[in-house]
């Protein structure tokens, strides 16, 4: 891994920073294993110092990125240095001066451990937001991803998120039509979405990549069923999502102002601390601060509301 390169952002005040590259896992329908290698996690020491330069130039939020962030450190953790581990790694960047807002992705379930459930209990500046790339909900289809993990485990972990972490969001990532994937599996997938009540998810269909395991697989899906399945699929998430957003009506959040809505430049828009998306009536000289927002429509894929003016 090249260090010592600071990563582009596209705002001023938000910056993704890499902290580990490659993958250890070989999910029989991804390339990354063979293209990027084996999972390589930058020492902390660097890490800390890139976010604390990017504190002092004014950014306010980080984005923690790897592949699986859940297994940073197992590549440097010796007897020598037990302490690198991705929950103490929250734990350093959390209290870094003007760090006002850390998010991470990607996690898989399967390493997603009871301290990193802890930190962002604990943690004032981990913001309540969680993507968990579940890819299926049925541990036959599961297993011949090579997920390691079954329905059940899955379910059980989002359980645990929710009840431990205040607001929180959970999202995911759902592939439709792997090889093999039977309706009693889709059901399965139905059933997890259902039962983990997801804010929101990047659905897939599932398509080949040359050079994997999956893509040998003989009892490939129909496209027809693979996008009959998908409808449904996403019937199911835009019902969930509209409840869930629900009740932010009329709420009073804190939202990271990050420019012009894209669909209405008369509006701002901007970020909760669970990542919810904001368009609104505001101050245009907010942008790349936090202000209050009273949410006055919730809509299924975002929320719409006015800047809420602090008292003289």
């Amino acid at each position: 891994m090249v260090e010592d390169i600071p990563a582009a952002h596209e705002y001023p005040f938000k910056a993704f920073v890499t902290i580990m590259q490659g993958c250890n896992n070989f999910c029989s329908y991804c390339i990354v294993p063979y293209t990027r290698g084996r999972e390589h996690s930058r020492e902390p020491e660097k890490i800390l110092e890139e976010i604390e330069n990017l504190a002092k130039s004014g950014v306010k939020e980080v984005t923690l990125l790897g592949q699986n962030v859940n297994s940073y450190g197992n590549d440097l953790r010796d007897e020598s240095r037990p302490e690198i581990t991705f929950a103490n790694l929250l734990k350093q960047v959390n209290a870094i001066d003007g760090i006002e807002r850390i998010r991470f992705m990607t996690s898989n379930p399967k390493d997603f451990t009871d301290d990193v459930i802890e930190a962002m209990r604990d943690l004032e500046h981990v913001m309540p937001s969680v993507h968990l790339a579940m890819q299926s909900g049925s541990t036959r289809v599961l297993k011949r991803m090579n997920r390691h993990y079954t329905k059940e485990e899955a379910i059980g972990l989002v359980k645990k998120i929710k009840d431990t972490v205040p607001d929180v969001a959970v999202t995911t990532d759902i592939i439709v039509g792997f090889p093999g994937e039977t309706e009693e599996d889709f059901q399965d997938t139905l059933d997890l979405v259902r039962a983990c009540k997801f804010d929101s998810a990047f659905s897939f269909i599932y398509s080949k990549r040359g050079g994997t395991p999956a893509a040998k697989m003989e009892d490939q899906i129909d496209d027809a069923v693979k996008h009959d399945r998908l409808n449904r699929l996403l019937g199911v998430l835009h019902e969930i999502s509209a409840d869930i957003n629900a009740p932010y009506d009329q709420r009073v959040v804190e939202v990271l102002v990050e420019g012009p809505s894209a669909r209405d430049k008369r509006r701002l828009t901007g970020r909760t601390p669970s990542n919810k998306l904001v368009n609104f009536t505001g101050d245009a000289s907010a942008v790349g601060t936090i202000v209050p927002v009273r949410i006055d429509q919730a809509g299924t894929f975002s929320l719409t509301g006015y800047q809420v003016k602090e008292e003289a």
